[in-house]
Formats: structure tokens, sequence, C-alpha cells
């Protein structure tokens, strides 16, 4: 495909509107430098040098899709906490709307704590991360509050996007009333689950990772053509329009059909050499996609930007986005 083509998309992607759905979180960055080994354990002393935070879960890909120009609303649920009040502000900074985001006191907000070594290599080191949530459901309220939130914000959007991170948010009542209400105002309807896929049956657009699709196929893949009898596979069972599966350094795979028709097709990873953390790499290929078919462009260029997005993120530390004018530069460098 001509990179200039691909460049010329961009502009098109400014104000397209997405509503994203899901388990939003607050993730914590505490960094320090490693100085010497501890006595008490095999383990690194670090100097505390800095902490930062950054939208995590389902507001990652609501930051990717404002970093492209378009307009993010999430909807999702936080506690009566400081951690909460810590993400509401971080999103707000972003630009991305939260009148959809409900105020849970019953839960706390999840909070994804990652223990971070700076020390002479030229990238810091995770060592650890400590998560605080609860898994259980919502309850019936904040779930009827959730739809309602949804059914207003609908009417004004291009396509609706669902991430599911099992915190409890994405419940059957939830993706039902995505998808009434994408089929109602005829918008495109996209997931990133990280469970049962069955669950989204007719969604337009599923993306899951390869050990996803591995598991709820039942096979292993390894081969193109296992790949390509997965897509086939996925596209049957779950009555999806179009199927990505991410392959980490290989790149992704995708297959679609109906509007979104795409023969199988193998994406090479645009990137695989300065790959330093992949946190959040999937946010923002889900992001990415929806955010161009949105803007009504075809399935496989969304799926190059998407790659060419990935690429760049995962030169960053923690949950990163990609502007205009890094795409611009990948596609024109990159191969």
């Amino acid at each position: 495909m001509d990179k200039g083509r691909l460049i010329g998309l961009l502009p098109r992607l400014r104000g397209r509107r997405i509503v994203i759905v899901g388990d939003v979180f607050l993730d914590e960055y505490v960094v320090g430098r490693a100085t010497r080994l501890s006595r008490e354990a095999p383990i690194p002393v670090l100097e505390f040098e800095r902490r930062f935070y950054l939208p995590g879960g389902a507001a990652n890909p609501s930051n990717n899709v404002v970093a492209l120009g378009g307009v993010a609303r999430q909807v999702g649920v936080v506690g009566d906490d400081e951690a909460g009040q810590q993400l509401l502000q971080k999103l707000r900074e972003a630009g991305i709307d939260t009148t959809g985001v409900v105020t849970d006191p019953s839960r706390p907000t999840t909070t994804k704590t990652r223990i971070v070594a700076q020390g002479s290599l030229r990238f810091p080191q995770q060592l650890a991360r400590i998560d605080h949530l609860d898994r259980q459901p919502v309850g019936e309220d904040v779930e009827r509050a959730l739809i309602t939130h949804l059914e207003t914000l609908m009417p004004q959007a291009d396509a609706v996007l669902v991430s599911d991170y099992r915190t409890g948010v994405v419940s059957e009542a939830v993706v039902a009333a995505v998808l009434n209400v994408a089929r109602r105002y005829e918008r495109l309807a996209s997931v990133d689950s990280q469970g049962n896929l069955h669950k989204f049956h007719a969604f337009d657009l599923v993306k899951c990772n390869h050990a996803e699709a591995q598991a709820v196929t039942g096979r292993t893949l390894s081969s193109e053509d296992d790949f390509q009898r997965a897509g086939k596979t996925l596209l049957e069972e779950l009555e999806a329009q179009a199927v990505v599966i991410t392959r980490g350094p290989e790149g992704m795979s995708l297959m679609g059909t109906g509007s979104l028709f795409q023969e199988y097709t193998h994406l090479p990873a645009a990137n695989r050499s300065e790959v330093f953390d992949v946190t959040g790499a999937g946010d923002t290929v889900i992001a990415v996609l929806t955010l161009v078919l949105a803007a009504g462009v075809d399935l496989l260029a969304a799926a190059r930007l998407a790659n060419y997005a990935a690429g760049l993120v995962v030169r960053k530390l923690g949950n990163a986005t990609a502007t205009p004018e890094e795409l611009t530069w990948a596609i024109e460098n990159w191969t």
C-alpha cells in the first residue's frame, strides 16, 4: 500500500467521536535508581526518583483516540477515593469526556502500581506490579447508570469500543446495551477482550491476541495456515465483520467479511528492534482500528496504521500514545 495514501488518511481521523466502554484503571509508576543489592533478600535496593500516573485499562484507548485528533467519551466506573479523583483528573487533562464515568462508593478504583528500576541501561525495567482491584460485577444501580450514559452518548458518536479487562464493568447487560444502541444508530461496534470472546457475538470488529485466539479456537497457532483457519473460525462463530489477531513481535493477522471484507493478511511488526515496554500496545491497536474504520477507511489500511502505532508506543515507558506527526515519521521511515 502506498505510504503517501496512509499519511493522507490521518487528517480524516480528526473529530471522529468514539464512545469507549470498559474497566478504567489508574496506572501508577514508582521509579527508583538501583544502587545495590539488599542484604535482606536477593533484590535490588532502589532510591526513589519519581512517581507518575497514567490512565490505564479502558482509559488507554481513549487516550490514544484523543492523541490522534479524535473525540473520546469514556463510560466506566471509579471508586469514591483519591485514586478515582486522580484518574478523572488525568482523563480531563487529556481532553477525554468523563460524563459517562460512574462513581461507585462500594468498590476501589482499580490501581496498578509498577515498581520500575532506573539503572545503567537505556530504558527503565519493571521489577514488580501490585494491583488493587475488585473483580466483582458492578451492582444493578451502577449497571443501569452505565447503560443510561451509553444511550445518551451514542447518538452523537461514530463508533463504540468495548475494552474488557474483566474487573466487573462489562456485564452481559452492558454488552447487550452496546450492541442494541450500535445497531439502532448504525454505528461500528468493536471489542478488545481478555476473556470469553463468545460474550461479544455479533460485534463488527473483534481484536484478540495470539494466546486468546488459541484458547477460543482450541488450536495451536504457529503457521500462517493456522492463523488463517483461526480467523475464519472466529468470523463464523462470532458472526463478526472482522477479526484482528495481534501476534507480538510477529505483527498481526486480519480477516474480514461483509462491509469489512479483507482476505486473510499477515502484517509483520513495523518495529522489532526498539521494543522497551509492551504495556498498552493492544489498547493502541484497538483504538486506532476503531478510529480509522469509523472514518470510513478500509480494514487493511486501518490495520497498517494500527501496526505502525503499536510500533511507536512500545518504544515508550508505560501506557503511551502515537500522534499524527509520529505516525507520519514511522510510515516514512519504517518498511
